[in-house]
């Protein structure tokens, strides 16, 4: 049994099964990742896929169990080789980031600006895609943290720390008829076409919101893009629904903020990574940076916690920051 060979069936089954792009992704050949995958099926006397014809059609259940734990032990060796470099290159490595549109357009250029400039050495990459992408990224070991709202699939071997409380906010034109009501509810809500963030999740806080109220949201536009909903709403498709950091009293200076801090609940948004993850002194700084409360010995004591349950207890009574 090679450590090589542990590594090609997990990458294997990061990419879906498809030993082609995953042999591009490693930069080796197929037939090598093949015949590799095929003498530790020997050595084991079990199989760990199953095959239709020459390809990988489905992960057996001993293999579910074979690709857990030698997913622990790349992870490990890999661990070995950080250490190293924590010791011998401390301020040398990379990071990566996945994230929601929102948060990398207006949570993070501040913090990455300044965390580039204090590690000029540190390689800084960044994904997008919804919550449940984001996490499974993580998960997967393709990026470091993944900076979310919606944890509803969060794992236990994944941790989520709070880092702060957001608010929707609804937009209309100047001469919509809601523009010059102070309070609006959620039944007059329902009224008007709305252009908003995907409503697709069932357990979404907006989808809550509505479900709660008994009413039925027209929602004629969704997006991921704060700036598309900006941009629809200002060519009169809708009301809009958007997170109020995304609103700009300069450039959106042609819109009405109407607050929906009693129709919405906050949202929370969080730094979520999988707890066997060695932490490096600058991915520490990071977590820092984006969210000041979370220096580096509260980090370490939330890591021992043994669910993410117990990390939001350990929150309560403690008043996050609002944006």
């Amino acid at each position: 049994m090679k450590l090589q060979q542990l590594r090609y069936i997990v990458e294997v089954v990061n990419n879906d099964l498809n030993v082609s792009l995953t042999s591009e992704k490693l930069y080796t050949s197929q037939p090598g990742i093949s015949k590799q995958i095929k003498l530790l099926e020997d050595e084991l006397g079990v199989q760990i896929f199953t095959r239709t014809g020459k390809h990988l059609s489905h992960v057996t259940p001993v293999g579910e169990k074979i690709v857990a734990l030698s997913r622990e032990i790349v992870n490990k060796s890999n661990d070995i080789k950080i250490i190293a470099k924590e010791f011998s290159q401390p301020n040398q490595g990379s990071l990566t980031i996945t994230t929601t549109y929102t948060q990398a357009r207006y949570a993070l250029p501040v913090v990455i600006q300044q965390f580039m400039q204090q590690y000029p050495s540190i390689t800084l990459h960044m994904e997008q895609g919804s919550s449940a992408q984001c996490i499974a990224q993580a998960q997967a070991g393709q990026a470091e943290f993944a900076i979310v709202t919606e944890i509803s699939s969060l794992s236990d071997d994944m941790i989520a720390l709070p880092c702060y409380h957001w608010n929707q906010a609804i937009i209309v034109m100047k001469d919509h008829p809601l523009a010059k009501r102070s309070l609006i509810s959620i039944e007059e809500l329902s009224k008007y076409p709305l252009v908003s963030y995907d409503f697709s999740n069932d357990g979404s806080d907006l989808n809550q919101a509505f479900t709660r109220a008994h009413q039925t949201p027209n929602i004629v536009f969704s997006t991921t893009d704060a700036d598309l909903i900006k941009t629809y709403v200002k060519l009169g498709v809708g009301v809009g629904i958007v997170a109020k950091m995304a609103v700009n009293n300069t450039s959106d200076d042609d819109l009405v903020v109407l607050n929906a801090g009693h129709i919405f609940p906050y949202s929370t948004t969080y730094v979520t990574f999988a707890r066997s993850l060695f932490l490096r002194g600058y991915m520490y700084d990071f977590i820092h940076q984006f969210s000041s409360h979370l220096n580096r010995q509260t980090v370490d004591k939330l890591m021992l916690s043994e669910n993410n349950s117990d990390v939001l207890a350990m929150f309560n009574g403690i008043k996050l920051p609002v944006c």
